[in-house]
């Protein structure tokens, strides 16, 4: 029987759940056992869970047939428990390093109380960390046990479940279970206190309790806030049907008007024409538990209606109100004019018949918008696209497309009025998103290094970069576009807003899925390669560590020598590096000489791929896509781990690679050399990445994001093999 049973209840939450998990099962200390609920999670969790099982026998996975709801998925957890003490713990938070061992050593020390208290930090996801500001109860406890009547403090804590260890045979002696709703803690936890003969107290941080910028159920705007109410019921009815914790009636009764009107006073609680009703409920359960002890000042409002509370808000808020004031004005009259066009139309209706594109801060038409919009060309005819192209970029235009100047009246006329936007890069955050406009969001590709707010933890490789900026314009997204199940887990945890995971595939990579024998043979007659020779394409990323993010990390001219008769090198350089000085460093000089090919200016990388034999790159994201084509790569690893210290990565790429990887210029030769770059090795290693990596790749991702998102036809799920070897183990993906 182990000593301690971990219950974790699970609901969309696959962005943080093996950060959950990993933070339990990697203790020092082992006698656990852990039980997962999966509450009919409609994301991946269910399968995280059982791999986590498979790999781990202290798991063990339960999968509701429904969804239940956060306390009845810990009561379904109870009754498989076999440990000495219960801890709950919600899937997106953690128990700190070394927890459960101070925990067991707490508990012999004070003899197997009923319940343990132990302290917790918020941790917010900008990176910032806040100790629970009641902690001094904790250390003023004393170091034995104690009952709620000899320590009352003990009851100011948080009411919550997961800050607290309970001896299993108390919790089924009194039969204490969770109800249904919101607020479900509530009528646990006090029951549970009060009933306790034996509290002690651990003042140690146990547990990371994560405060999600959207997610959280307690912030969303909702009438299931009434369900405070309810919860309260039950815990007088528990003090009514025990004489001795009856006693504590007035402070319960105190503790509900303080907790019903914080509720109320939060802008994210409740909806706006419910406030009033909510109010009057409170007062009247306020009136009912009546009792002889004086009403605290705080709480008199309660003692009066609606109108009386209100006024007394108005009040407090005035002073606040005109300080702020007077910075807005002075915004709006900065502002008034270049707004007030589009206000005006954005009064008109949305036109279901006008989509929006943009591509790579509007450069072109690229990218999954590019391929999207020929699509929808196609499949939907009545959708006028208009493309976003900056003033530089216009003249490569196809004669054929739309357009719009950033800035420009017109940009503002279609951006006011159009129902579809289809970006691979934030919109600017003068776009207000209009209710019924869908943003379809394709991302760049698949992540290996860190992305949006997992940057907060690497200053270097964020710097210049805001990310709460980042997340304000994320929030518009409608619908993320996933090409596999890492990626959805990636940006689920990168981008904490609220949008949709679309298992499309990468629309860009239709035409590497459907490539026929030619395909590519125009790049290479345009750069007068011979037909017959075999093509490698070098494809380096920057890199956040250096300055300007270019590192030559070899010789290209030597490696184009290396490679010998019948070979031709072709360099593509990070899209951030194209203006930079990489090139006037010798690649333009090897170009202009024909010792290699620059292809960085190409406008469309997919044809560069097609027309390549091989792929030879460091960390860029473009081996993700490169592997739809089924092609040799290798990975030039010089330097994964200053890498990985500046910029941070989701997984190990030399430990999982596409394909032979070199640790030196060397080894990169050699393998080029020997052969071994197109030998079997390589290809069962490239077998395996694909199907991780490509698996709703299917030639068809663009037409079912114009089906699905823009025609609202039913979903077709893409033609996939069984589940992948395993999405991203985000091995490094703390925060």
């Amino acid at each position: 029987m182990p000593r301690f049973s971990v219950i974790v209840p699970v609901f969309k939450v696959q962005g943080f759940l093996r950060e959950c998990l990993d933070s339990v099962l990697g203790q020092s200390y082992t006698d656990i056992e852990v039980i997962a609920v999966d509450d009919r999670s409609p994301d991946g969790c269910g399968a995280i869970l059982d791999r986590y099982a498979e790999r781990d026998p202290r798991v063990r996975v339960l999968h509701l047939t429904e969804n239940v709801g956060l306390g009845r998925a810990r009561n379904a957890g109870m009754p498989h428990a076999t440990g000495d003490f219960l801890l709950f713990l919600d899937s997106d938070d953690t128990l700190t390093p070394g927890a459960l061992r101070a925990i067991a050593d707490r508990l012999e020390e004070t003899g197997d109380p009923d319940v343990l208290v132990f302290d917790y930090a918020r941790t917010y996801w900008w990176g910032g960390t806040r100790r629970n500001a009641l902690a001094r109860v904790l250390a003023e406890a004393g170091d034995g046990t104690f009952t709620a009547a000899e320590h009352p403090e003990i009851l100011e804590l948080l009411m919550v479940v997961w800050n607290k260890a309970y001896r299993r045979d108390f919790v089924e002696r009194e039969g204490f279970a969770f109800p249904p709703g919101y607020y479900e803690d509530t009528p646990w936890t006090f029951p549970a206190l009060l009933s306790a003969r034996r509290i002690a107290t651990l003042d140690r941080i146990c547990l990371n309790y994560r405060q999600r910028r959207q997610g959280n159920i307690l912030s969303t705007t909702s009438r299931k806030h009434f369900d405070v109410h309810d919860q309260y019921e039950r815990v007088f009815a528990f003090v009514d049907a025990h004489p001795e914790p009856a006693r504590w009636r007035p402070y319960l009764r105190h503790k509900m008007g303080e907790h019903c009107l914080d509720i109320l006073a939060k802008p994210d609680r409740l909806p706006a024409g419910d406030k009033r009703e909510f109010f009057d409920r409170t007062a009247e359960l306020f009136r009912r538990h009546r009792t002889d002890e004086p009403v605290p000042a705080e709480l008199r409002v309660l003692e009066g209606g609606y109108a009386r509370y209100r006024a007394r808000q108005r009040t407090a808020a005035a002073g606040t109100a005109l300080g702020e004031r007077g910075r807005q004005v002075r915004g709006a009259a900065a502002g008034r004019i270049k707004r007030g066009w589009s206000w005006a139309h954005g009064r008109r209706s949305l036109d279901p018949g006008l989509a929006v594109y943009s591509a790579f801060s509007h450069r072109g038409v690229l990218g999954d918008p590019a391929a999207i919009h020929r699509a929808a060309r196609e499949l939907a005819p009545d959708i006028r696209g208009v493309w976003v192209v900056r003033e530089d970029q216009v003249r490569d235009l196809p004669p054929d497309i739309e357009y719009v100047v950033p800035g420009s009246w017109a940009y503002h006329r279609v951006t006011a009025r159009a129902t579809y936007f289809v970006n691979n890069v934030n919109w600017p955050g003068a776009l207000v998103k209009r209710p019924g406009s869908v943003h379809i969001h394709t991302h760049q590709g698949t992540p290996l290094k860190y992305m949006g707010a997992d940057l907060l933890g690497k200053p270097g490789a964020r710097y210049g970069f805001d990310v709460p900026q980042m997340l304000r314009r994320a929030d518009r997204w409608d619908h993320s576009l996933v090409a596999n199940r890492h990626s959805e887990l990636v940006w689920d945890r990168a981008y904490p807003c609220h949008f949709a995971s679309a298992r499309t595939g990468s629309p860009r990579n239709d035409v590497l899925v459907n490539a026929g024998p030619g395909d590519g043979a125009g790049f290479r007659l345009r750069h007068g390669i011979p037909e017959d020779h075999t093509v490698v394409l070098y494809a380096p990323t920057r890199r956040d560590h250096v300055r300007g993010g270019h590192a030559e990390r070899f010789d290209a001219a030597r490696f184009a020598e290396d490679l010998g008769e019948g070979h031709t090198l072709v360099v593509r350089l990070h899209p951030s590096l194209a203006d930079g000085p990489a090139r006037g460093m010798g690649l333009a000089e090897l170009h202009r000489r024909g010792v290699v090919v620059d292809a960085t200016d190409e406008p469309h990388v997919e044809e560069v791929m097609l027309a390549s034999d091989a792929l030879v790159t460091d960390y860029s994201a473009l081996m993700f896509d490169y592997a739809v084509l089924d092609r040799p790569i290798v990975v030039h690893a010089d330097d994964w781990g200053a890498f990985t210290a500046g910029r941070g990565a989701y997984f190990d790429i030399t430990a999982d690679p596409p394909g032979h990887v070199s640790r030196s210029y060397r080894e990169l030769a050699w393998l080029f050399a020997s052969g071994c770059w197109r030998d079997a090795d390589a290809a069962r290693l490239r077998a395996g990445f694909r199907a991780r990596f490509c698996e709703f790749d299917d030639g068809r991702a663009a037409q079912r994001v114009v089906r699905t998102l823009m025609l609202g036809e039913p979903d077709v799920p893409p033609s996939i093999p069984a589940p992948a070897t395993g999405d991203s183990d985000l091995l490094t993906g703390r925060r």
